[in-house]
């Protein structure tokens, strides 16, 4: 390994090993390897299964982003085989696989918005079909051979699905292994991931002694709840996306539980703790005032997030109707619940209903519509 990194101080370690992380894996072996003064192997892996990255997303991006900062040699490793087969974490069913050509498609918009949190060009970006696009059957079987069927069987959600009969396929047994051999190619010190990952990472770590490669340690990241106190996914209809508009991400960090403020702060801003100690002590709406705005600043530019919170003043304090309100034009005979759920304002007729039960779903104005206390519609009829 290089020694060009400085040693690294208790207050660096305890940063780099706490905030916004949920487990070190082992930690003495963590805070061992980086006092040690040098340059650390980082990566993270991400199979592109989607196209829009949310700020759950970002917390392991901002956590690889911190090892670039301290000077490590990092790796950004896309899943382009094992995206196609899919990682079973925290699914209730089976995935269903993906071409060559969707998971590309989706890679091209994931590495825009990954952009927006790492500088790409600083950092290694290496692609997993390179070497499991090669491995033959014998190699697959070398591979199981390091994990037991009990091992893979005591995972929650294959317990879960078995106790429930829905099928497990084998391939998915298959996954943690693949997965796994990255660390072994990569030959890495430092793997992290969020938090569902810790199954395949530790894997990986597996494998890794079973090769006779490096000591890795695995860092899991925080999952973290949306707007509605569930984890922030597509799938809830929660999540802040990165390529929201600025209007819309400053509104919808508004909506989120005042409880959420510190996590938001520690996991999705650059702001040093201590201020966001001071944060903390402000009024609840004024702390989560200032976090909507370093959260919109990050992603828009300060000029944007002043407007965002503007407008937001304007229309909240005064009662009013954002200025950058999204309009669309719908025929008069067009149910409400079918234009609310193509505009993404519910993700389901069932919660359609149950917000419209609750009064949740108000007609303002002529064709203006809120849904909840920030999201707004204006409709033209047509007719």
């Amino acid at each position: 390994m290089n020694k060009d990194v400085d040693s690294t101080s208790s207050l660096q370690v305890a940063e780099l090993l706490s905030r916004g992380v949920e487990k070190v894996i082992p930690r003495e072996l963590a805070e061992k390897k980086l006092r040690s003064g040098e340059k650390l192997r980082v990566y993270f892996g991400v199979d592109p299964t989607g196209a829009k990255l949310h700020l759950g997303h970002s917390v392991p991006l901002r956590k690889l982003k911190a090892f670039v900062d301290a000077g490590h040699e990092v790796i950004f490793l896309v899943g382009s085989f094992t995206a196609m087969i899919g990682d079973p974490s925290g699914r209730d069913i089976m995935r269903i696989p993906l071409t060559r050509e969707e998971v590309e498609s989706n890679l091209k918009t994931y590495k825009e918005q990954a952009g927006k949190i790492l500088d790409l060009s600083k950092i290694e970006v290496r692609y997993n079909h390179e070497w499991l696009d090669t491995l033959g059957f014998k190699d697959i079987v070398d591979l199981a051979s390091n994990f037991t069927a009990q091992q893979m069987l005591q995972r929650d959600m294959f317990d879960k699905r078995i106790k429930e009969g829905i099928p497990i396929a084998l391939h998915e047994f298959l996954y943690p292994l693949m997965v796994g051999y990255d660390s072994v190619v990569l030959d890495v010190d430092c793997e992290l991931g969020g938090s569902d990952q810790e199954f395949n990472m530790l894997a990986g770590r597996t494998l890794q002694s079973a090769y006779k490669k490096r000591d890795k340690f695995i860092l899991t990241t925080k999952l973290i709840e949306g707007t509605d106190g569930r984890k922030m996914s597509k799938t809830y209809n929660n999540a802040i996306y990165l390529e929201d508009e600025a209007g819309d991400m400053y509104g919808k960090v508004m909506s989120v539980n005042d409880d959420l403020t510190k996590t938001y702060l520690e996991n999705f801003t650059d702001l040093d703790m201590n201020e966001v100690e001071e944060i903390l002590k402000l009024h609840p709406k004024e702390a989560k005032m200032r976090l909507a705005f370093e959260i919109t600043k990050l992603y828009h530019g300060e000029e944007k997030a002043k407007e965002a919170q503007e407008n937001f003043a304007e229309t909240f304090s005064k009662g009013g109707i954002p200025a950058d309100i999204k309009i669309v034009k719908a025929d008069k005979d067009t149910p409400l619940v079918d234009i609310f759920l193509e505009q993404g304002l519910v993700a389901s007729k069932t919660e359609f209903n149950r917000l419209n039960d609750e009064g949740a779903i108000k007609e303002i104005e002529s064709g203006v519509y809120r849904v909840g206390k920030h999201r707004f519609l204006r409709i033209e009829w047509q007719d």
